[in-house]
């Protein structure tokens, strides 16, 4: 069987690209997948011709890597990208919106402010007393910039 497999070009590319993508099912990140479509094409060639041993080793490398490089600029671009919104979005949950000063703060000490049931870390360039109401001007980080609701 084994035997078999190996006199056989194509048939061994193609086993070698199923093994590789299953491996990618249960292996962490999305790196093999790209392999087991060098495998599969290098597979297809060999079907189509009969290239020799060395230059289905160079096939196999050259898509591989190549595959790799032109998916990867693809996914990037879906999900890099939209991180970036989504940034954007949770920091939009922040600013414009109300919170409640549990702390005294000015534009010399920070303080304390409660948002959603959190207790945040805050700071203002106004006098705001414990109690009063405040507007969220920006998020940096684990602190919130806040100005009182009258301004």
């Amino acid at each position: 069987m084994i035997a078999n497999i190996l006199s056989r070009p194509e048939l061994f590319w193609f086993i070698l690209g199923l093994i590789l993508f299953l491996l990618e099912l249960v292996l962490p990140g999305f790196f093999i997948f790209f392999f087991g479509l060098g495998a599969w094409i290098t597979a297809l060639i060999c079907l189509i011709g009969e290239p020799s041993t060395n230059l289905q080793m160079v096939i196999f490398a050259i898509t591989s890597v190549l595959t790799l490089v032109l998916l990867r600029k693809i996914i990037q671009k879906k999900f890099f990208d939209s991180k970036d919104n989504m940034s954007e979005k949770i920091e939009d949950e922040f600013t414009g919106n109300e919170a409640l000063a549990l702390t005294d703060l000015n534009s010399v000490t920070d303080g304390k402010v409660e948002f959603k049931g959190t207790t945040w870390k805050a700071e203002s360039e106004s006098e705001i007393k414990e109690g009063q109401r405040v507007i969220i001007v920006e998020k940096d980080n684990f602190k919130l910039k806040v100005k009182p609701i009258n301004q």
